[in-house]
């Protein structure tokens, strides 16, 4: 099959042995991927990653040992995969096992080729009224949403989310229903009149720091190393940052600031597959507008290159049908 392979810092198209699934486990052809800021900071060299990349897809089910219901079926997946044994796994579930793969990303072969295998216990089907190019979208949508799920939020809170890229967008879009007066902050004006359309305030940063405003809780989806520092300016003593970004370099932070103002600092990452589709059956965010481009498999260099550029929308791998 084909398959993107990358390797250190270096990434390349090559063949690869067609994967065979195991009991509890499915084969995926997939049918269209969506290129993360996270494959970007892979390519850069985070987490040491050596194998295929990808984790955000959709895919139709091609076999499944012993779970034939699943056969036909089109599905998105959780990327966690727990070892179903420990502590963590019997407990609180997979996300955080200490023995875990990650779809993509650590120790399990991603979704940038034509195959992939993934455990049943981990897919979701994807409702009929759902594309396949808004289906690409349930897993950043589920981390956008993971916010509403760790942090108490009400129609009160006063919210920020920092970062107009992709997951930043996503976040402020979906976190609307909770908080009505969420506010977005970032650089790029034509970012923000995307999230204007979907019923959000935004705000440019320059304008942001001439407000001096703070806020009670600050999402910080930058993409940038020097995010949470950013973050710091915008939240009140004793208030709240989620953090959501995840870079190759080292985060500078002031963390005798954190303790003198008394802010908590939660770390956010991955979300509910269920709730991120529900969002998109029931149209309540629309994903469309993030997507910039989309490009063949066999086109991964450009496709890559142009996700790598500053402020990239979404793009995406055209793998199958």
């Amino acid at each position: 099959m084909r398959a993107v392979a990358f390797s250190g810092q270096d990434q390349c198209l090559t063949d690869r042995e067609k994967p065979e699934p195991r009991p509890g486990q499915a084969l995926i052809r997939i049918v269209m991927a969506g290129i993360c800021n996270t494959d970007v900071e892979l390519a850069k060299g985070y987490m040491g990653f050596s194998g295929v990349p990808g984790h955000e897809f959709v895919g139709v089910v091609e076999a499944a040992p012993d779970a034939p219901q699943w056969i036909g079926r089109r599905v998105a997946a959780d990327i966690n995969w727990g070892c179903g044994a420990c502590p963590v796994c019997l407990t609180t579930g997979s996300r955080h096992c200490p023995n875990r793969t990650t779809l993509g990303i650590a120790g399990w072969d991603g979704a940038f080729a034509q195959w992939l295998v993934a455990p049943t216990v981990n897919l979701h089907a994807v409702p009929d009224a759902v594309s396949d190019r808004e289906a690409v979208f349930a897993e950043p949508l589920a981390a956008a949403l993971e916010v509403s799920q760790q942090v108490h939020l009400t129609a009160k809170t006063r919210l920020a989310v920092l970062g107009d890229g992709k997951l930043g967008m996503l976040i402020a879009c979906a976190l609307r229903h909770v908080c009505p007066g969420i506010v977005l902050i970032g650089k790029h004006a034509h970012k923000l009149d995307m999230a204007s359309r979907q019923g959000v305030s935004t705000r440019l940063l320059a304008d942001q720091e001439e407000r001096r405003e703070r806020f009670d809780v600050v999402v910080e989806a930058t993409g940038r190393e020097d995010g949470l520092a950013r973050a710091m300016d915008l939240v009140r003593p004793e208030g709240m940052i989620v953090a959501k970004t995840t870079v190759a370099g080292t985060t500078p932070l002031n963390l005798s600031r954190l303790v003198v103002d008394e802010i908590s600092l939660v770390g956010s990452r991955c979300g509910d597959m269920a709730l991120a589709l529900h969002y998109l059956k029931e149209r309540l965010v629309d994903v469309t507008p993030l997507i910039e481009a989309e490009y063949d498999l066999e086109d991964f260099p450009a496709a890559f290159a142009r996700a790598c550029r500053p402020g990239a929308g979404k793009i995406l791998l055209r793998i199958g049908s």
